[in-house]
């Protein structure tokens, strides 16, 4: 990852690093890896992302049915 200063404008380029590591979910993964978690905890926390994450994808595939209409 790069990112470029313009004009010595530090505060920007910090501003945009941090919106970069927060979009790879750099700062989800120090958190997690920050505590142990049993594996059956880990289990089901995954299962429960995954859920989230197929109702997110159904509800947007939804929206875009009713945008082609």
């Amino acid at each position: 990852m790069e990112i470029r200063v313009n004009g010595n404008d530090l505060e920007r380029a910090l501003k945009i690093l941090k919106r970069e590591l927060q979009k790879e979910g750099l700062f989800r993964e120090i958190k997690n890896r920050s505590f142990y978690e049993k594996p059956s905890e880990k289990d089901r926390r995954k299962q429960r992302e995954a859920l989230k994450k197929r109702k997110k994808s159904v509800r947007f595939k939804r929206v875009m049915k009713e945008d082609k209409k």
